[in-house]
């Protein structure tokens, strides 16, 4: 609508013209060489206007004609630059496809129509990790290090390519140089992190930690969350030589996470030890409460060595009632009641436990309640050690397939941080009880808490079977409860034996 508007006022101001030099008539003469040419104002005009088109169309035609083999190049480029974005479209879709041929023919034609563009080394790389050929897939890496606009990706390139012939030396070495250039790159953030746990370098982990959560590569929970981890790990490390420091660093964890069951523990221990017993108790009854854990219900029992078994009855009873008697919490009540042979109240603590199917450590706490009532030649100790190496497992620590009694900050075998979690390995090799089986005493479990002191050495970890993460041995038994079948144990001390060993 503008545009017409424009048009009919160009129109109309055109027409006020012609019409004002139609009333306004005069000469034009032009004297040139000896000649003199006279004519009206309005044919000079139009005379104008005529000489005018002819030169233009003449300067054009001169431009063209001159102008015209650059003309013929940047079409030739064109249309090779626009064949050189299709071949490589082509290929991406190739690699995306895991099309290995067409993906390294397409990558040769972009090539060879773009050149040493990023996009095509990166296509050429991909074609060659896709065709299994490492060393072509490491020089196009290679060469995009060496141009400053594709080098971090070329580092990120070779990281990979040293993740996957497991050079870990020249992993780190990309990684490090790719945080170095692009401080705020995920990936080098994270495998430097990986590296520095691996290695134990707490310090150095704590300060990528920091410098992730200062460029927002973390969320501030999960910043939280890592370096409570790798202050518990501090601590745990100078728990034996530097108390101070150590109880300071597990405080520090506490406050970030107080629902991480190492770090609590530890505290709860030095605090201890200090004589700080009522802010020891502090920590481990907010840990309990937020997560209920066997290595919790060892350190609050054991906060004050010199208490009677009554007083330790009476500490895991609160325990139960912080927890509104969660299971652990039976078991920890269970345990002390054993241990102060008050077995009518071991029982009645453990009877809801065995509703269903007993765990392990229910069964076994109950071979041992029947070995300290009954005596070592009590048949329903023997049913209940046997009965344990078929019952499903309990919790343990479990990290990428490892299983372990003990915690620990990093995997033992990817180095990943704050992998271990306590949760249930897969029961699929456990056997049911036969129908024959005379069904034991509605008796009740004692709890040996599993967890040991985060200063003592890490125990041998089992191997993940195809099943699971946590393995056994042949046979179908339990890691855990391994052993614990009275047809394996002599019987004087059996359940007690069986008890260490779930402990």
């Amino acid at each position: 609508m503008w545009r017409a508007l424009a048009f009919l006022a160009l129109l109309a101001l055109a027409a006020f013209g012609a019409v004002w030099i139609a009333d306004r008539p005069g000469t034009v003469t032009v004297v040139w060489n000896g000649y003199q040419i006279g004519t009206s104002l309005a044919v000079a005009l139009v005379g104008v206007i005529a000489a005018a088109i002819v030169l233009g169309l003449l300067w054009a035609i001169v431009r063209g004609v001159i102008g015209l083999p650059e003309a013929l190049v940047r079409g030739s480029a064109e249309r090779r630059r626009a064949k050189g974005f299709s071949a490589l479209s082509r290929g991406m879709v190739a690699v995306g496809s895991g099309d290995p041929l067409a993906a390294r023919r397409f990558a040769g034609d972009a090539e060879r129509l773009l050149g040493p563009e990023p996009l095509t080394l990166l296509l050429k790389a991909q074609a060659a990790q896709i065709s299994g050929d490492r060393d072509a897939a490491e020089s196009a890496f290679q060469r995009m290090v060496d141009d400053p606009e594709t080098r971090v990706l070329g580092l990120r390139g070779l990281f990979v390519e040293a993740r996957r012939r497991e050079d870990e030396t020249a992993a780190r070495a990309y990684a490090t140089e790719a945080a170095r250039l692009a401080p705020s790159v995920t990936w080098a953030n994270e495998a430097m992190l990986e590296a520095q746990s691996a290695d134990g370098d707490w310090v150095a982990a704590l300060e990528t930690i920091e410098r992730r959560s200062s460029l927002g590569l973390i969320d501030k929970a999960s910043a939280r969350r890592q370096r409570a981890v790798l202050l518990t790990a501090i601590a745990g490390e100078r728990e034996a030589g530097e108390p101070d420091l150590a109880t300071e660093r597990a405080l520090q964890a506490v406050k970030l996470a107080p629902e991480l069951v190492p770090a609590a523990c530890i505290a709860g221990r030095l605090l201890s030890r200090r004589g700080d017993l009522r802010k020891a108790a502090r920590v481990v009854e907010a840990a309990w409460k937020a997560n209920p854990h066997p290595d919790l219900a060892k350190v609050y029992l054991g906060l004050r060595p010199g208490d009677s078994v009554r007083d330790r009855l009476a500490r895991a009873e609160t325990l139960a009632k912080l927890s509104s008697w969660d299971p652990e919490a039976r078991l920890a009540v269970a345990q002390a009641a054993l241990d102060a042979r008050d077995y009518g109240r071991a029982r009645e603590a453990v009877k809801p436990l065995l509703v269903d199917r007993p765990t392990v450590r229910a069964s076994l706490m109950m071979a041992a309640i029947e070995e300290a009532e009954h005596g070592a030649a009590s048949g329903q100790a023997r049913q209940w050690l046997a009965r344990a190496a078929r019952a499903p497992r309990d919790p343990v620590w479990i990290a990428d397939g490892i299983a372990s009694d003990t915690w620990a900050p990093v995997s033992p075998v990817t180095g990943r941080l704050d992998a271990f979690a306590w949760r249930e390995p897969p029961n699929t090799l456990a056997a049911p009880v036969p129908a024959a089986e005379p069904e034991p005493e509605a008796t009740a479990p004692v709890l040996v808490p599993h967890g040991a002191d985060s200063s003592a050495p890490l125990p041998t970890v089992l191997p993940a079977q195809a099943g699971g993460p946590a393995s056994a041995p042949p046979g179908g038994a339990d890691p855990v409860s391994a052993g614990m079948a009275a047809a394996a144990l002599p019987a004087s001390g059996a359940a007690a034996h069986a008890v260490r060993r779930a402990g």
